[in-house]
């Protein structure tokens, strides 16, 4: 349970505060899920996205900011989220908030270990959101988001157990299970970008060696395509003349839209990351043994120039192949908006039906809140 606390005592009067309580148990299945509208809230390195989205999937409003300075402390971020829901209250009933960071979730889904592109540290962030908007809270990671957002609405519909593979700048996962994500004891399981695939390979900024996300994400795809622009090869001239020589300049969209128009440099680039993709998948079969497959994040754009080559290379490298039923491998339907979606309908396992987010109500609360730090400090300083 996540509490506030309502400081209404006229001034001068002692007593204990009277706590009120924002309830935060889960449903075991979201069939049995309140059918209310909720928010999810997707937040990244770069951008945060909250929207509101009805229990079918269906995206009813969307909001979308930069991510504040990671510099800067972790209330700024929380400031943002808090006044992005509070600005979907004023137009939707709330009645819960889902949250997907990017970054290790605990298992109780309360604190934030660690985000890489944030200063979370250890952050409590269910509870202090819960605190400032009175209404349930839930956390977790935003390739589970994704994942369960896949599950229910998109390319994963009907699997019994789904493998989620995130693309961007490195790589996510997730694992899905008879509907339910699984998480692990300490609620960090599918990090799969930093499964070793080549011993004493390229240096991970995880501090290891020969991760997989360093041959088979945006960055590895960025990095050999400025690598052979930065050696003059023959095979770059074309991206070289499109980026006017600026090797700075070259971006995993930019690589995607010249394999699509031809470019032999790219195209062999993606294939590539798509080879080491599939090495990848095969090493999750024969550890997971899912039915599906599903391949989001930004570098899925480029489909089949990339998933081709994947199914190829799963195919060769599956442990008993020929023997046993192989896995689909299919592209992510939702786009962008996954971690969101799947954000909203996670919230609803805890939301109640009765109980909605509202701005007059929430800044009732933080004026109570200064009046009691003020209070405080006139006692501490008698």
């Amino acid at each position: 349970m996540s509490t506030y606390r309502d400081f209404t005592a006229p001034i001068g009067s002692r007593r204990a505060p009277v706590l009120r309580t924002v309830g935060t148990r889960e449903r075991r299945s979201h069939l049995t899920a309140p059918r209310v509208p909720t928010v999810g809230i997707d937040i990244g390195g770069t951008k945060v996205m909250a929207g509101v989205v009805d229990a079918d999937g269906n995206i009813l409003e969307k909001l979308r900011t930069e991510t504040p300075d990671k510099s800067k402390s972790p209330k700024v971020v929380e400031d943002t989220i808090v006044e992005l829901v509070l600005d979907l209250s004023d137009r939707h009933d709330v009645h819960a908030v889902g949250i997907g960071a990017a970054g290790w979730v605990d298992a109780d889904r309360n604190r934030v270990l660690f985000a890489p592109h944030l200063s979370w540290r250890n952050e409590p962030l269910r509870d202090r959101l819960a605190g400032r908007l009175a209404v349930p809270v839930l956390v977790d990671n935003d390739a589970n988001s994704a994942a369960w957002a896949e599950w229910r609405f998109g390319a994963g519909r009907g699997e019994d157990h789904l493998v989620m593979i995130t693309l961007g700048t490195g790589i996510g996962g997730a694992i899905l299970e008879d509907g339910q994500v699984k998480r692990g004891k300490y609620g960090v399981a599918g990090e799969f970008g930093h499964m070793q695939v080549v011993p004493g390979g390229h240096r991970c900024p995880c501090g290891n060696r020969g991760c997989w996300e360093q041959y088979s994400s945006g960055n590895a795809l960025v990095r050999e395509a400025r690598e052979l622009a930065a050696a003059d090869s023959p095979v770059a001239y074309g991206i070289i003349e499109h980026v006017k020589g600026s090797i700075g300049d070259i971006t995993g969209p930019m690589i995607t839209e010249l394999a699509r128009e031809g470019d032999a440099m790219c195209v062999e680039l993606l294939q590539d990351i798509g080879q080491w993709l599939g090495v990848g998948i095969a090493n999750l079969a024969a550890a997971l043994d899912p039915s599906c497959f599903v391949i989001g994040g930004g570098v899925s754009a480029a489909d089949d120039l990339l998933i081709g080559p994947a199914r190829d290379a799963f195919k060769r490298q599956l442990t008993g192949r020929g023997y046993r039923p192989e896995a689909r491998i299919v592209r992510a339907q939702l786009g962008p908006e996954a971690g969101m979606v799947g954000a909203a309908d996670l919230a609803r396992l805890v939301a109640r039906r009765f109980r909605r987010a509202k701005r007059r109500r929430v800044e009732r609360y933080e004026r109570y809140e200064r009046y009691a730090e003020a209070r405080r400090s006139s006692r501490e300083s008698l």
